[in-house]
């Protein structure tokens, strides 16, 4: 099976919080689903990782040193 996308798993784990705080599931059954976001959430825990450090290399200048400005959208409503 094919690792899913950040987005895909960032939707699954939400699946999978409204699953579980339906209190429908058997224990087993809740059990199997926590285990699922548990390695879900550290998958995505990485891939923002690795964004980040994407992002820290596009952002050093020419003696390596990282510029960091805070982030502003330009598309937010003011």
């Amino acid at each position: 099976m094919a690792k899913p996308t950040f987005e895909d798993a960032m939707k699954r784990l939400e699946d999978i919080v409204q699953e579980l705080e339906g209190g429908t599931l058997s224990l087993d059954k809740a059990l199997r689903t926590f285990q699922e976001g548990i390695k879900l959430s550290k998958f995505c825990a990485r891939k923002l990782d690795e964004a980040e450090r994407k992002v820290s290399i596009l952002l050093q200048d020419e003696s390596g040193t990282v510029q960091s400005e805070p982030f502003q959208d330009h598309n937010a409503e003011t």
